[in-house]
């Protein structure tokens, strides 16, 4: 197991992408205070209780959590006891890549960041709904470099309509060129959820062998670059992998703060009340924010947890598959591990379906 996580949702954003289907709000930054009074009480409640260990990793994520300001965000984190080398993270948006927001962060223990690029083309960033921030890449390399953080990652998302196998390639390459690369990239295949902007717009929707495509290109040129895959849509630098993520894939535990967010503890999952709004009312009242559970039967946590090991280099016991003929070209044994090849990753849902119906399992 990699430790004990506190994951931190900050649901206030400036604008909302047309592909985004998480809990945020672009009309409630009239709440921030004392949503993060919330958070913080929350956080005094729960280790009362018992439940809140120093943790090993803190991630801020959203929305944006760079949507604070600083000083506040920094307030949450200060009630969160962490171990000495616990991995903090922090999601920011491009614009927020300035002095003031990177040096409190610094100061207050933060030593990782996030920053969501998507592409380095306008015309791209247009059709996924987002605002394009002129030289955002490069604008963020320096700044992070110039307020010392070694450990960061930039997200990219590919397979936007208005996007050519060029424009990925390029914007693969603008980030492979940067005066300070990015230790950590993500890059994920654009994903239709249901309600949003995108899902209405079918002439939008991607296409899946341009994703397949698309993605084999990002494997060939991030490993061709020094980086390896950490999972099926992360890759990182040796050193550099996220350890908070790495939590998620071995079924760690971690506690949910804010509005929406989940927690897991030893296969008990829970997952709190969606809005800002009633999350406060919840919490300066007394009550408890959440909404609902999960528990988890011994053979559920059996095949989430090979399921989300599948997606990483560590694989599965290669014992544990009973008939790998069905499975031919997508794993590949390396020692007793049984590890998804490239196509195998493009069809990782599938592999995962057969696991499920207990046609591959001893």
């Amino acid at each position: 197991m990699s430790g004990f996580g506190v994951y931190v949702h900050i649901p206030f954003c400036r604008e909302r992408c047309d592909y985004c289907a998480f809990a945020t709000y672009t009309d409630r930054d009239h709440l921030m205070e004392r949503y993060a009074d919330a958070c913080v009480t929350d956080l005094g409640r729960l280790a009362a209780e018992g439940h809140l260990a120093p943790a090993t990793s803190i991630f801020f994520g959203g929305g944006t959590p760079s949507r604070l300001p600083p000083a506040t965000l920094c307030r949450i984190l200060e009630a969160i006891p962490h171990a000495p080398d616990a991995e903090v993270t922090v999601e920011c948006n491009p614009e927020d890549a300035d002095h003031e927001h990177l040096a409190t962060y610094g100061a207050a223990g933060v030593n990782r960041l996030s920053f969501g690029l998507q592409s380095t083309h306008a015309h791209v960033l247009a059709g996924l709904g987002r605002r394009h921030v002129p030289d955002a890449a490069a604008r963020v390399s320096d700044a992070v470099a110039a307020a010392g953080f070694e450990m960061w990652n930039l997200d990219l998302i590919f397979g936007g309509a208005t996007e050519t196998d060029v424009d990925w390639h390029r914007t693969l390459a603008d980030v492979l060129a940067l005066d300070h690369p990015p230790p950590h990239i993500s890059a994920y295949a654009l994903t239709v959820e249901p309600g949003t902007p995108l899902a209405r717009a079918t002439d939008r929707h991607p296409d899946e062998d341009v994703l397949a495509r698309r993605y084999e290109i990002a494997e060939e040129v991030l490993t061709s670059a020094g980086y390896q895959w950490e999972e099926i849509s992360n890759w990182a630098r040796s050193g550099h992998e996220c350890r908070h993520n790495r939590l998620y894939w071995e079924q760690g535990n971690y506690l949910g703060i804010g509005s929406a967010a989940h927690g897991h503890h030893d296969g008990r999952r829970w997952w709190n009340i969606r809005t800002p709004d009633r999350y406060i009312d919840a919490v300066t009242s007394g009550r408890s924010p959440e909404a609902g559970h999960e528990v988890l039967t011994a053979e559920q946590i059996e095949f989430e947890g090979l399921s989300l090991s599948l997606r990483t280099p560590r694989g599965v016991p290669w014992g544990s598959l009973a008939d790998l003929g069905n499975l031919d070209g997508l794993l590949v044994r390396r020692g007793d591990r049984a590890v998804l090849t490239v196509r195998g990753r493009l069809l990782a849902d599938e592999v995962t379906a057969r696991i499920a119906s207990g046609s591959v399992l001893r």
